[in-house]
Order: structure tokens, then sequence, then C-alpha cells
């Protein structure tokens, strides 16, 4: 499986909460919250690791030169508006097949993740698969509507009368992804969201799979929170 990790936010909200580092090099219980990421990858047979971030985050590049991977690692320097501009260009240096792109803020349970990516990697009947969560934690979900047998019919920016799932920021999918996401560029259609509803609308199969929690990194109070979390995943494997 190829990885990819958006990290090309200016962390504006965090800096104004009185946290120095970038958001990437926030460090979760000693350990940098995108090296964590990049770790989780590797123990999931990374056959290689993608990175976008923007052209100030002189420490996060510097930080990320100095590792040395095991497989092909590849760092794009580049400020852009959204988080789908972000993915648009790291598809230019992701190689072909199957990947998994997130961002960089997502914390979850590593062995919810192997089980999501396993999941992908024995699916040959559609085009993505989605890491959605009952666990509601950020600002402005996205909920996900579902068939009953989790393929995915709908993005819905509000909730509503059976929502279950929100988008829990994990998305696993193939390259045919890439024309519709190319589409949305050109057309000017900003936002991830609005480029999985354009999946949706492009009648792609995508399914949900559930992991039971995943939080996101947004605010300074955050931090401990996370870093709870993953101690109990610690505790509790």
């Amino acid at each position: 499986m190829n990885y990819a990790i958006i990290a090309a936010g200016e962390g504006s909200r965090l800096a104004q909460e009185g946290v120095r580092k970038p958001k990437p090099l926030v460090n979760l219980n000693g350990e940098p919250m995108i090296e964590r990421l990049i770790n989780i990858f590797l123990r999931c047979q990374a056959q290689s690791i993608s990175v976008i971030v923007n052209e100030h985050m002189t420490q996060v590049r510097e930080f990320l030169a100095t590792l040395q991977l095991p497989v092909p690692f590849n760092v794009v320097v580049k400020t852009t508006p959204s988080s789908m501009h972000s993915f648009w260009e790291l598809s230019k240096v992701l190689p072909e097949g199957k990947f998994c792109l997130t961002t960089v803020d997502t914390i979850f349970r590593e062995q919810d993740f192997a089980r999501y990516i396993e999941a992908f990697e024995a699916d040959d009947e559609h085009d993505g698969l989605w890491a959605v969560t009952p666990f509601i934690d950020d600002e402005k979900p996205l909920y996900v509507e579902v068939d009953n047998d989790m393929n995915i019919t709908a993005f819905r920016d509000k909730p509503f009368e059976g929502a279950k799932y929100v988008s829990g920021g994990i998305y696993a999918m193939n390259h045919k992804a890439f024309t519709v996401l190319n589409e949305c560029i050109e057309a000017g259609i900003a936002r991830m969201r609005n480029f999985q509803r354009a999946l949706v609308e492009h009648q792609f199969a995508l399914k949900a799979f559930s992991i039971p929690k995943i939080i996101d990194v947004d605010h300074a109070a955050d931090i401990p929170v996370a870093e709870q979390f993953i101690s109990s995943i610690n505790e509790n494997p």
C-alpha cells in the first residue's frame, strides 16, 4: 500500500493558542505527530510514503530530511489553498495502484487502522474505502450516508435522520479517483468534501469502514486528549 499525508495547513489555531511548534511536529507522548503516522504506515507494509508541507514549514522540512526510511519517501513543498489542492499535488508523485491518504492530525488506534488497510487490500469490488466513525470530534463534521451494506450514498454537511457516521479523514482509493480530482480542480471546486461528493456523483463505488474512535488535533486542548487516547491504546492493545 502507498501512503500519503496532507500536512500543508498552517496550524494557525494552535499557534494562536500558544503552541509554538508547527502542527506536524507537535509531540504526542514524546513522538512528533507526523512521525507517529509514518511509523504506523511502515508497520502496515508501506510501499512508499508521500507528504506535502507548505513552503513556510521549514522546521517540518528539516525534520523530514533527517528521516531515513526503508521505502521511497516523497516530500512535496507547496502552499495550497485547501486540502483538496494538497491532495492534487500529492497525486502527481503517488505511485500507481492503491493508496491511503490521511491528514496529519488524525489520531486513531493502530490496530483499527491495520484492519482497515487489510480490508481495502482484499477488496477488488470497490474504488475506495472510507474510514468513518460514530465518534464526533470535528468542529464541522462531514456526515456519511450509507446503505445497509455500508456502501456510501452521500456526504452531508449537516446531521440527518438515521445518521450514524462522520468522515474520519482517512481515505483509501485507487488511481481512478484522479480523473474526478482533476475535473474538480479544473472546475474551480474547492474543499475535500466537495471532491468526495463528486466521486458519488460519478458513481464511484465507495464503501465505509467503521472505526470506533478517531480524533483530530485542532486546538491546544486537543493535545492532552490525544495523548490520553494514545496512552489508553498502549495500555489496552
